[in-house]
């Protein structure tokens, strides 16, 4: 069997970004893999209002790195790899840092997707890339709502 040379990576708290990722890889034909925490988050840990909550002091400290549950993404079988994502304070939650640290990308193109309740993805490429030397990150989308499987395929293409 061929794998796809496309790798949808994604990581989602509550369900929305899980789906638009296997729309996305269905749409393209691409690879799905997971990316979880070794500790799954509670609501209580998602409460952004709670200062002490788990995800307030992830996103507060640029250097946490939440530990991932595995490493079995299979980076090197892909050439492109799609990123998706909550987007958390205005950016990306830092186990997708864990994420881009514990595997090799170069050379690899890297398109980032993300869902929102009403943030854009403002600076988070660039963020990931001074954090992560070595990664290039191409233009990234949101992809809130239900897109469907053209437009998200048209989408790709143009990456």
């Amino acid at each position: 069997m061929k794998m796809s040379k496309i790798l949808v990576a994604y990581f989602s708290a509550s369900g929305t970004t899980a789906r638009v990722a296997k729309n996305l890889a269905e749409a393209t034909g691409a690879d799905l893999y997971e990316i979880a925490p070794k500790v799954p988050y509670t609501s209580a840990d998602l409460n952004w209002n709670d200062r002490n909550s788990r995800s307030s002091k992830e996103m507060n400290d640029r250097a946490n790195r939440p530990e991932l549950s595995d490493r079995n993404a299979k980076i090197d079988e892909h050439d492109t790899i799609f990123i998706g994502f909550p987007v958390w304070w205005y950016t990306a939650p830092r186990i997708i840092d864990s994420f881009l640290d514990a595997y090799d990308f170069a050379g690899k193109k890297i398109a980032l997707f993300a869902t929102s309740g009403g943030s854009g993805l403002g600076n988070t490429a660039s963020d990931l890339m001074s954090a992560h030397q070595g990664v290039t990150i191409v233009d990234g989308r949101l992809l809130n709502g239900r897109p469907s499987a053209s437009q998200l395929k048209s989408w790709v293409e143009s990456i």
